[in-house]
């Protein structure tokens, strides 16, 4: 095996890369390169890749790896590529997920080079969730060259993650279906721990129709679909509920042509966080349920619950603990925490499976451009996941 030393060299190299391929979610071009990339080192591991293709965004990539006795990372040459791989022995296959677009534009590198400071890692991307990517083929290529994967692993890259997972979301509730452990590569929290729980989240876009009409000659016939508005934003804002972990924001705000035109028109987008599945119905329900309080003015409401919740229950928690034994054989302490943010976790875990997210590198101050993670936490990270496909049972 490789010194500590030599594998986070190897791991940072292959990080600096994928970060310095630019990846938003909305440029198919670009998220292909990260794909294109990832395929070719799942291919040198001996995966077995499949291609989703997508018109519109990045494709989706499944890869398969099954059981196979020690490969010294020397044998791995193209001309091996297409060799007989082992069969794919008996049980469920282990499901790793992982995503390759990020939020940020193409031109971001020119302001956030990807750099090395104070034990830190920063660039676009680099947590959410490039380090993840490195850690998950890091400790399959340590699996595989150990002889230590005892199950059939699959890998799926997806391509959208960062808008909604429109294209990925079937593929996700598929292969998890048919898996006996699911594992999300999504960033670690800041102190390491992995989540146990997250928000169910849910967008709206409200539109209300009033009547234009000249704001001095005409005043008392126009409809004023701004100040209609308003009167719901506070409304929609009151439906937050603390105590259950209910929150809304109405955060895009626009209507209206000129100060001395009565609007007709005024839209909103607004931001929903849940913990359990019913306060998303209660949100719901009222919001379509929004009546006018203006005569003659129209409200139209689209939208809904994107992702559902990730609640804290048995099945993670049985999980959790099964995954902090194993890690503590390999002296690592894990903890578990939770977050108001989604993930491709929440498509999972109303399906009863053993799930645990947060598996990528520790880091913080995701989607800004102050995103880091700790270098340190990528082997750590590596060594706790290749431990997980080791001993899992």
């Amino acid at each position: 095996m490789d010194s500590s030393k030599t594998q986070i060299a190897k791991m940072l190299a292959l990080l600096k890369q994928l970060v310095e391929i630019e990846s938003p979610s909305h440029d198919k071009v670009a998220v292909d390169r990260v794909g294109s990339l990832v395929a070719d080192r799942c291919r040198l591991l001996g995966g077995r890749v499949k291609v989703h293709s997508n018109p519109d965004h990045g494709n989706n990539l499944e890869v398969c790896f099954f059981p196979s006795p020690p490969v010294s990372p020397e044998s791995r040459h193209r001309k091996d590529l297409d060799r007989k791989l082992p069969t794919e022995g008996n049980g469920k296959s282990i499901l790793l997920l992982a995503h390759m677009d990020t939020v940020f534009p193409i031109g971001t590198l020119e302001h956030m080079p990807f750099r090395e400071k104070d034990g830190k890692v920063f660039g676009p991307g680099v947590s959410d969730m490039k380090g993840g990517i490195v850690v998950l083929l890091s400790a399959l290529g340590a699996a595989l060259e150990s002889g230590n994967l005892h199950h059939p692993v699959t890998v799926l890259f997806t391509s959208d993650e960062e808008i909604g997972s429109d294209t990925s979301r079937e593929l996700i509730v598929r292969l998890a279906s048919r898996s006996s452990l699911v594992l999300v590569l999504e960033p670690g929290m800041v102190d390491g721990s992995v989540k146990t729980w997250r928000k169910g989240v849910g967008e709206y876009s409200i539109v209300v129709t009033g009547r234009a009409a000249h704001a001095g000659g005409d005043h008392q016939k126009g409809r004023n679909a701004i100040e209609e508005m308003s009167r719901q934003v506070l409304a929609i804002q009151k439906l937050t509920d603390y105590e259950k972990g209910t929150t809304l924001n109405v955060g895009i705000i626009r209507g209206g042509t000129a100060s001395n035109v009565i609007p007709a028109e005024c839209r909103i987008e607004v931001d929903l966080r849940v913990m359990q599945v019913a306060e998303a119905e209660r949100i719901d329900s009222a919001i379509r349920e929004l009546k006018p309080v203006l005569e003659g003015v129209r409200i139209d409401v689209t939208g809904g619950l994107n992702r559902p919740p990730m609640p804290y229950n048995e099945t993670i928690r049985t999980t959790f603990e099964k995954i902090r034994t194993i890690a503590a054989r390999d002296n690592i302490t894990l903890s578990a925490s939770g977050t108001g943010g989604a993930s491709d976790a929440n498509f999972v875990a109303s399906l009863g499976i053993p799930l645990l997210d947060g598996l990528g590198p520790a880091g913080g101050e995701y989607h800004s451009e102050r995103e880091y993670l700790f270098k340190d936490s990528l082997l750590e990270r590596a060594r706790l996941l290749a431990a997980i496909l080791h001993q899992w049972q």
